[in-house]
C-alpha cells in the first residue's frame, strides 16, 4: 500500500494539468468536479496509507525511491517521500480539509469568470502542499515550501485587476522569499556541516554537529517558519491575505501554507532538543506574536480581518508549544485549527455570500434567522476556538498551555491572557454578526438568504469535526489514550518527558475554562445586554483604540524604515549609477563609435581613382616594410 504514496501529489497535478489546459472548454460543473475528485482522491489514499501504517505499526516509517534526482560528486539526491507517522498525518488534514474547501468553492465561485483558474491554482496549491511533507530531504521540502508560495501569490491576487490585491499578493511573496532565505541558508549549513540533506542522515549524525552550529541551523530553519507560519516580525503578510477569495482565506490559513512552519520545525525537532537557546527562541516568538495578533482582533471590523489575526495568534500558541518541547501537543492544534477555523473561514464566506459581498461587521446583524445553518456552524467554530469544553480547541489548547506552565508559568501566563482575548473577539464577531437588528441596505436584507448545500455540507462537516475532534488527544491524566502523542512518539525527541500532576493539571484547566467563560460574559455585556456598537467611523476612534485599529502602525513603520529608504536609494542609483554611469558608459562607446565612423566614411569618395592610387600606394608600402 505505501508504494501508492506517489499517487497522492498525482492526483492534484493531473486535475491542475487538465484545467490549465482544458479548463475554458469544459463546463464549469465538470472543472470543479474533477478537481475536487482529485482531492478526494489524494485523500482516499491517503487514508488508505495511513491505516496500513497503523496495523503495521512495528514498521515505523517506509521510504520510497521514485527516480535519481542529483548526482554530483558531493552531492547525491534521490526525489525520495517520506511516509511516517507525521507525513501521514499531515496528508489527511491537507487532503481532507482541501477537499471540503473545494467543495465549497463550486458554489461560492459558481459565477466567477475565472472558475476554471481557479480551481487550476487550488489544485497546483495542493499538490505543492503534498510535496512538502512527503518529501524525504530538506530539497524536496524546500521546492514545496516555494511552490505554495508561489500558488499564494496566484490565489491572494486572484482578481487581479484589483491593484490593491495585487500589491497584497506581491506583499505575501516578497515577505516570504524574506523568510525563505534564511530557511535556505539553514539547508545549505546542514550540508556543509553533515554532508547530506536526507532528514534520516541528517538526524542520525546531528550529534556530531558542535552547539553553535545546531543552534545557527535551528535559527535559521525559524526564520523561514517565521514567514511562513507568520509570526513577528514576519506575519504582515497574512492579514493582507484576505484579498483573496474566501474559500483560499481557508486554505491558506487552516490547511495549507501556514501549517508548512510548524510541520518543518516538528520535523527537524532533533535540532531544537539539541538548543535549549533556539527552543527558547521560538517559545518567546511564539507566545508574544500570539498576544499582539489578539490584541489587534480586538477592534477589527472586517470580518476576514478578525479571522486573519486569529490564525496569527493561533499559530503563535503552536510555536509556544514547540518551544518548551510540545510538539505532538502543537500538531494536535494544528489539526483542531485546521477544522474550526476551516469551519469559521468558509462560515465567514457564506455571510459574506448572502451579503452581497459586504465584510463590514458593523453593517450585519440579526443574521441568525436568515442563515440559521451559517449561524449554528460558526457558533460552533466560535465556541471550539474559545476552548470551551467539551469541543475541540479547549483539548489542544489546553495540552500547550499546561506543558508551557511546567516550562514556564510566565509564558504560560501570556499564553493564557491570548487565549482569553481570542475569546472575547471571537464572540464579538458571532455578536456583531448574528444578533440585535440587521443594520445593513435594505436591498441586502431583501436578499439575505442561506447558502447552497455545496457550501452548508462542508460547514456542517466541519462542525461535527470540530465538536469531536479533541478525542484524538484526550488527556493522559484522565487514563484515557492520546492518540496523537502516541501517533508521533516515534519521530520525536523528547526533552521534557515530565509531566504535571493531576492536582495542577485539574486546577489549570479549570482556570482556563473560567477565565474563557468570563470572557464571553463580558463581550455578551458589552455588545449584546448594553448594546454597544464599533465606531461608525475609523476616524472618531482616539487613544489606544485607533493606534491597536491600525495594527501599531507596523505596517506604516515598516514603509518608514525600510520601504521609502530603499526606494530613495534605489532612485538614487538609477539616477546618478544607472543613468550617468552605465548608461553614460554604454552610450559613450556608441558615440566614439558613430565618431570614428563618420571620419573613415569620407575616405569612401566614390571615385574609382582613388581606390585604384589607395591599392597602388598600399602595395609599395607593404614592399617596403618587407625590405626593412
Amino acid at each position: 500500500m505505501i508504494k501508492l504514496v506517489a499517487l497522492i501529489p498525482l492526483f492534484p497535478l493531473l486535475g491542475f494539468i487538465i484545467n490549465g489546459f482544458f479548463g475554458r472548454k469544459i463546463s464549469k460543473g465538470l472543472s470543479g468536479t474533477i478537481a475536487s475528485l482529485a482531492v478526494l482522491a489524494s485523500f482516499i489514499v491517503s487514508l488508505l496509507i495511513f491505516i496500513d501504517l497503523k496495523e503495521h505499526h512495528e514498521i515505523t516509517s517506509q521510504t520510497v525511491n521514485l527516480f535519481a534526482w542529483i548526482n554530483s560528486d558531493t552531492l547525491h539526491i534521490p526525489f525520495e517521500f517520506l511516509v511516517d507517522p507525521l507525513s501521514s498525518w499531515f496528508l489527511l488534514i491537507i487532503t481532507g480539509i482541501g477537499f471540503l474547501i473545494h467543495i465549497y468553492s463550486i458554489g461560492y465561485m459558481h459565477d466567477d469568470e475565472g472558475f476554471s483558474r481557479f480551481f487550476t491554482y487550488l489544485n497546483l496549491f495542493v499538490f505543492f502542499m503534498l510535496l512538502l511533507v512527503l518529501g524525504n530531504n530538506y530539497l524536496i521540502m524546500f521546492v514545496g515550501w516555494e511552490g505554495v508560495g508561489l500558488c499564494s501569490y496566484l490565489l491572494i491576487g486572484f482578481w487581479y485587476k484589483n491593484t490593491a490585491y495585487n500589491n497584497a499578493a506581491k506583499k505575501a511573496f516578497i515577505m516570504n522569499r524574506i523568510g525563505d532565505l534564511g530557511f535556505l541558508l539553514g539547508i545549505i549549513l546542514i550540508f556543509v556541516t553533515f554532508g547530506s540533506i536526507t532528514y534520516s542522515e541528517v538526524f542520525s549524525s546531528a550529534g556530531s554537529g558542535s552547539s553553535s552550529t545546531v543552534t545557527a541551523i535551528a535559527l535559521l530553519l525559524f526564520v523561514g517558519a517565521m514567514g511562513k507560519s507568520a509570526q513577528l516580525p514576519l506575519y504582515t503578510w497574512l492579514p493582507d491575505a484576505m484579498a483573496g477569495p474566501t474559500p483560499v482565506s481557508a486554505l491558506i490559513h487552516a490547511a495549507t501554507m501556514v501549517t508548512a512552519g510548524i510541520y518543518m520545525i516538528v520535523r527537524s525537532n532533533v535540532f531544537y532538543s539539541m538548543s535549549d537557546f533556539a527552543s527558547e527562541v521560538v517559545a518567546v516568538v511564539g507566545v508574544t506574536t500570539a498576544l499582539f495578533a489578539a490584541t489587534i482582533g480586538l477592534f477589527q471590523n472586517d470580518i476576514k480581518k478578525v479571522l486573519a489575526y486569529s490564525t496569527v495568534s493561533q499559530l503563535g500558541l503552536m510555536f509556544l508549544g514547540l518551544g518548551v518541547g510540545a510538539y505532538s501537543s502543537s500538531v494536535f492544534h494544528v489539526t483542531t485549527h485546521a477544522f474550526f477555523k476551516a469551519l469559521l473561514f468558509l462560515g465567514a464566506g457564506s455571510v459574506i455570500h448572502a451579503m452581497g459581498g459586504e465584510q463590514d461587521m458593523r453593517k450585519m446583524g440579526g443574521l441568525k434567522k436568515a442563515l440559521p445553518i451559517t449561524f449554528i456552524t460558526m457558533l460552533i467554530g466560535t465556541i471550539a476556538i474559545s476552548g470551551i469544553p467539551p469541543f475541540s480547541g479547549f483539548f489542544s489548547k489546553d495540552e500547550i498551555l499546561a506543558h508551557t506552565y511546567e516550562h514556564s508559568p510566565v509564558l504560560w501566563f501570556f499564553g493564557m491572557l491570548a487565549s482569553m482575548l481570542t475569546a472575547f473577539y471571537m464572540f464579538r464577531l458571532l455578536y456583531l454578526t448574528f444578533y440585535r437588528k440587521f443594520r445593513g441596505t435594505h436591498e441586502q436584507e431583501h436578499h439575505l438568504h442561506e447558502s447552497p448545500k455545496s457550501m452548508t455540507i462542508p460547514l456542517v462537516v466541519l462542525a461535527i469535526l470540530s465538536v469531536v475532534g479533541g478525542l484524538i488527544g484526550l488527556p493522559e491524566f484522565w487514563d484515557l489514550p492520546n492518540f496523537m502523542h502516541h501517533h508521533l512518539d516515534p519521530i520525536i525527541m523528547h526533552k521534557n518527558p515530565s509531566v504535571l500532576n493531576h492536582t495542577k493539571e485539574w486546577m489549570l484547566m479549570g482556570i482556563a475554562v473560567v477565565a474563557a467563560g468570563a470572557t464571553i460574559f463580558f463581550a455578551y455585556m458589552v455588545y449584546i445586554k448594553n448594546q454597544i456598537l464599533p465606531e461608525a467611523k475609523d476616524e472618531n476612534l482616539k487613544g489606544i483604540k485607533k493606534v491597536i485599529y491600525n495594527k501599531y502602525y507596523v505596517d506604516e513603520i515598516y514603509d518608514m524604515i525600510i520601504t521609502k529608504p530603499l526606494n530613495a536609494m534605489s532612485d538614487l542609483f538609477y539616477k546618478f549609477f544607472d543613468k550617468q554611469v552605465i548608461d553614460g558608459l554604454v552610450n559613450g562607446v556608441g558615440s566614439v563609435v558613430v565618431g570614428m565612423s563618420s571620419i573613415v566614411r569620407k575616405a569612401q569618395t566614390g571615385h574609382i581613382g582613388v581606390y585604384i592610387f589607395s591599392m597602388v600606394l598600399g602595395i609599395i608600402l607593404i614592399l617596403f616594410y618587407s625590405f626593412i
